[in-house]
């Protein structure tokens, strides 16, 4: 009878310790899958504002008396090997940079310019949500990867700690590491 008691036990320990270890590792796969999701939607909506950026700057151009090109560096962005928060950062740039042009040039009422303008906009707001979607995700995935006994199962299926969008590693001894 006691060997049965104890038989019963161990079977209902390694039952649980089994359900708990494909909860943890569902939840882990799930947070994968939302960073994924996120960064697949960030790169999508900065290859659409680059292509945006583009246009306006040609449109720029031509309307320009100097006939200058100030988007040079822009446009080769694409063919270099940068993270995305570093393109995020070129992109809002040469954004700033056709706002003021659009006012020195005082192109206000250029339709095709406007409904361009306004479509960036409109990436920016996406590009705002996507990228505190990707942070709060993995915000979590890093805390449940650092907790016992999930740590263990984070290690055998090599999850990694993820560092946030803006490329800032919470865990290192560097302290200004916030760029303006």
């Amino acid at each position: 009878m006691i060997f049965i008691s104890i038989l019963l036990i161990i079977i209902i320990i390694i039952s649980l310790g089994g359900i708990y270890y494909i909860t943890a590792f569902n939840r882990l796969n799930d947070l994968k899958t939302k960073i994924n999701e996120a960064e697949s939607i960030i790169d999508e909506n900065l290859r659409v504002k680059y292509d945006s950026l583009i246009r306006i700057s040609n449109s720029l151009k031509k309307n320009s008396k100097e006939n200058k090109n100030y988007f040079k560096e822009y446009e080769k962005l694409n063919e270099k090997n940068i993270s995305n928060f570093d393109m995020d950062r070129k992109l809002n740039e040469g954004f700033t940079i056709i706002l003021k042009m659009q006012d020195d040039l005082g192109l206000d009422g250029d339709e095709e310019l406007n409904k361009e303008l306004e479509k960036i906009r409109r990436i920016d707001e996406k590009l705002c949500a996507a990228k505190n979607y990707y942070n709060k995700n993995t915000s979590l995935e890093n805390a449940i990867i650092r907790r016992f006994p999930t740590n263990i199962i984070a290690k055998i299926h090599k999850f990694r700690i993820k560092l946030f969008f803006d490329g800032k590693d919470m865990e290192d001894e560097i302290i200004d590491d916030f760029k303006i």
